[in-house]
């Protein structure tokens, strides 16, 4: 073991949780995951596939699993920090070292390490299709705009709906259907040019 001081470093954000943030490192050690440090905190991975993490805030520390969604949280632990922005990701918080219960946290652990192993993830071509009734209405008016929307793929097709669709008012879906029939009518997909 490397002398305590070399790690101070990486707790420097998260210091008033230290203790407790070692503690959950040593639960965590005892599992076959390794650590590495991705986004300043230590994140534990399975053949290098993020499994864990662990980090502190101000108001609690928290471990979370970056596939929780598939875990069957009996002890209804697990919480979504981001509702509408987080698929997969769950977050158990605690605001003391006596909530954390090892043996729990160690088979929730467990039962992230074998569901990584099963290559459980989420597939992002399961996503509910979108359907956007005012493009149907200028693809049946405009035959061509339709015909070049048919050559996208379907990932390409759902980011032009969903880019549509999540604008709140009427006339800001207008104002973006305007934006991607040229794109559409051109071929070019909606983030071609971040790509």
């Amino acid at each position: 073991m490397e002398p305590e001081s070399d790690k101070k470093h990486i707790w420097d954000k998260v210091n008033n949780w230290e203790e407790e943030l070692l503690f959950l490192k040593s639960i965590i050690d005892k599992t076959e995951l390794s650590e590495t440090i991705k986004w300043g905190g230590p994140v534990y991975v399975y053949n290098t596939k993020n499994v864990v993490g662990i980090g502190g805030f101000k108001d609690y520390f928290t471990i979370w699993f970056f596939n929780g969604v598939f875990l069957k949280d009996e002890k209804k632990k697990l919480i979504n920090a981001q509702e509408d922005k987080t698929k997969s990701l769950r977050q158990w918080r605690f605001t003391s070292k006596e909530e954390v219960n090892e043996k729990e946290v160690l088979e929730y652990i467990l039962e992230a390490i074998e569901n990584e192993k099963q290559g459980k993830i989420i597939k992002p071509t399961k996503k509910e299709t979108i359907v956007s009734e005012l493009l149907e209405k200028e693809m049946n008016q405009n035959p061509a705009l339709s015909e070049a929307f048919q050559k996208f793929s379907p990932y390409k097709q759902y980011e032009f709906l969903e880019y549509i669709e999540t604008a709140k008012q009427e006339k800001t879906k207008l104002s973006r259907i305007e934006k991607v029939i040229p794109m559409i009518l051109g071929n070019i997909g909606l983030n071609d040019k971040y790509r």
